[in-house]
């Protein structure tokens, strides 16, 4: 028995309790340490770097989940972890203020949960998505498990926005302790004895982690991807940790308007992914390359208008701005992973989980550099020169890698259309 659309449904709502905890620390908590503690941005920057960084031991759950064993009991240990990281990292936070070192210390641990129970959580949901989804399900299911993802994000980080003004450390706490609860008992119940009802692809032979991983590496389609991966990752994620305190800097936002930004940009986000799950799955317009390009393309377009709007400072157009970004972001993004996820079946012995491992680890790692290289950026630049002409000057150089990304797509990815086959798969 494979997976039916109710239990498709269930696994995304885990991914949306997984992305609802992981938007507070890059986001809302993110621009507090910023902002209103007047720290240097490249401190959060490093601080997700690390459960970024953390992040790369994805290819061994990968490897785990494809040599047999319980999944449930990692999706929801790991959320629980993941729960534990957010809510300490928030409680982390309130506490700078008062010890710089305890208050560290304490976020060092937090983050480094936050990365464990990502890496636990949401490498072993994939893994039980890609072996027990039937094959003609695979590219909806996908876009239906990614698209609850993002709308948890855009949701959460709106109602979180909203809650928390006036800000308080206690108020932030309240809202914080809510969301990782909620996402616990969510996925819980999501994912309680869904594992048990459906057949799973057999389990690979047990090979040594090491030697799995060389088969993998060696094939060079999987090398090629992986750099590609790598390159475009670092551009989509260079803005995270800057784009809200560019907004409270640089045109007075409140912590809560400023939450509330990322929530637009992940609405954006929302549509360019459904967008192309319309036009490309349904309508069978373009290829995957193409939709790739473009949306890299738009981001690109999009990031150079935002480092301009620093000298305007009107709001609408930062918000319009923002909205746009993230619509060609989510175009960017669904067409890669309908890619990477057509990629994963093809190589030797049917290694999907550990080539997602390998392919979620390298997107981790260029999420980390990413965040941290545009936080460090933006501190050297505002050294030198007004917030405003600061953050648009990292904003332009995200343009140039954007561009970089769609010359080296056009190079290493096929000409494949968005046919079923091509599934996409939900990630971090």
């Amino acid at each position: 028995m494979t997976l039916s659309w109710l239990q498709i449904f269930r696994l995304g709502l885990v991914q949306m309790a997984l992305g609802a905890i992981v938007v507070l620390t890059t986001s809302t908590l993110n621009r507090l340490m910023v902002v209103e503690f007047s720290l240097p941005a490249i401190l959060p920057g490093m601080l997700v770097g690390l459960h970024y960084g953390i992040q790369m031991s994805r290819p061994r759950w990968g490897f785990t989940s494809d040599t047999g064993g319980n999944r449930t009991k990692w999706i929801i240990g790991g959320m629980v972890t993941l729960a534990m990281g957010g809510f300490g990292a928030a409680y982390a936070v309130t506490l700078f203020a008062q010890s710089y070192a305890l208050a560290l210390t304490l976020s060092i641990i937090a983050y480094a949960l936050i990365g464990i129970g990502v890496g636990a959580s949401g490498t072993s949901l994939l893994a039980l998505m890609a072996t027990a989804t039937a094959p003609h399900r695979r590219a909806a299911a996908a876009t239906i498990t990614w698209l609850m993802m993002i709308f948890g994000i855009a949701l959460t980080a709106g109602l979180a926005g909203s809650f928390l003004d006036p800000y308080s450390p206690q108020r932030l706490l309240t809202v914080v302790g809510v969301i990782v609860i909620a996402a616990i008992i969510l996925t819980t119940f999501a994912i309680y004895g869904i594992e048990r009802r459906v057949t799973a692809a057999k389990p690979e032979p047990h090979t040594p982690f090491m030697e799995g991983l060389r088969d993998v590496w060696a094939e060079r389609k999987t090398r090629n991807f992986t750099l590609f991966i790598f390159l475009s990752m670092n551009a989509y994620f260079m803005q995270e940790l800057i784009l809200e305190p560019y907004a409270g800097l640089v045109f007075g936002f409140t912590p809560g308007q400023s939450t509330s930004l990322s929530g637009m940009q992940n609405g954006g986000v929302f549509v360019g992914m459904l967008t192309v799950g319309i036009v490309a799955t349904g309508l069978k317009i373009g290829s995957l390359r193409a939709w790739v390009m473009a949306g890299c393309l738009g981001s690109a377009g999009v990031l150079i208008m935002l480092a301009l709007s620093g000298f305007a400072q009107t709001q609408i157009s930062l918000q319009s701005l923002v909205i746009a970004l993230g619509f060609f972001n989510g175009m960017f993004a669904v067409a890669a992973i309908g890619s990477m996820m057509a990629l994963a079946s093809e190589g030797r012995e049917q290694r999907e989980g550990t080539r997602m491992g390998l392919w979620g680890a390298s997107q981790a790692i260029a999420a980390g550099f990413g965040g941290l290289t545009g936080a460090a950026l933006v501190d050297i630049s505002r050294g030198f020169i007004a917030d405003g002409p600061a953050f648009g000057s990292v904003f332009a150089f995200e343009a140039l890698l954007f561009l970089a990304a769609a010359l080296m797509a056009a190079r290493v990815m096929e000409v494949r259309s968005a046919a079923p086959a091509a599934s996409m798969v939900p990630g971090e």
